[in-house]
């Protein structure tokens, strides 16, 4: 390819950026907040327990759990591993006919790891991105016996009496991206995160009912983009020198 072409290609290739970063800026100005899978923002773990549905499905109880509680892992800042929740209690409350090896889960856990804003993103739209690397889950459409996989964002009136959410189920690999305009109220609560449901299982059974890996999807900030813009443009600039000397 000659100089001229190459200079044209360079052009192009920089007015690609420049829309780009003038995309993000835009974005920017409209309120809009992009997040991901971030381990020092996702610090947070919820358990909702719940009656088997063959059992009436009745609500038990609720508590704030430890990461680790939940069987999520985070292998570095920006990668986390799900597996279905494990209970070392061998009582025939949480398993039949009680715990042990190949015993059937009796309830159903709720497993929530997420992000929480009090306040700061009030009035604003959220976009929740990651990318499913790895998804072996045990699925179907028994609610008694398979897992569902869930990414979310979560608005809660000020006493968490009620909330307005946006729920993606993740059933594959790939990229899954959740949106929500947030209420413009400062004393609201903002959740975003990952959320595995289904029964119990005995620790020496949960490699059978598989996992899910999510990484974060980064997004070039604007800085980035015009830094990338700069380098650009300096090298058409040396190009030109070339040609000219």
């Amino acid at each position: 390819m000659g100089s001229q072409g190459i200079f044209s290609g360079l052009v192009r290739t920089l007015a690609a950026v420049c829309l780009c970063a003038s995309m993000s800026l835009a974005a920017l100005a409209n309120g809009a907040v992009e997040v991901t899978i971030d381990s020092g923002t996702m610090t947070n773990g919820y358990m909702n327990v719940f009656d088997l549905p063959a059992n009436g499905g009745i609500y038990r109880f609720s508590s704030a759990w430890g990461i680790g509680d939940l069987n999520a892992t985070f292998q570095n800042s920006s990668t986390v591993t799900f597996t279905p929740n494990t209970i070392g209690d061998t009582s025939s409350y949480w398993y039949t006919p009680s715990g042990g090896p190949g015993a059937t889960g009796n309830k159903i856990m709720e497993a929530n790891l997420y992000a929480q804003n009090d306040g700061g993103l009030a009035g604003q739209t959220i976009n929740f991105k990651g990318n499913v690397t790895s998804f072996t889950l045990q699925t179907g459409t028994n609610p008694n016996t398979d897992y569902t996989f869930t990414a979310f964002i979560r608005d809660f009136a000020p006493d968490f009496s009620a909330v307005v959410q946006t729920l993606i189920p993740i059933t594959t690999t790939g990229e899954f991206s959740v949106t929500l305009a947030t209420i413009n109220d400062p004393a609201r609560h903002v959740q975003w995160g990952l959320q595995m449901k289904g029964p119990d299982v005995w620790a020496t059974d949960v490699a059978a009912k598989g996992s899910v890996t999510v990484t974060a999807v980064p997004e070039p900030s604007s800085v980035a983009l015009l830094g990338i813009g700069g380098g650009i443009l300096a090298a058409i600039a040396r190009r030109r020198v070339g040609r000219d000397s």
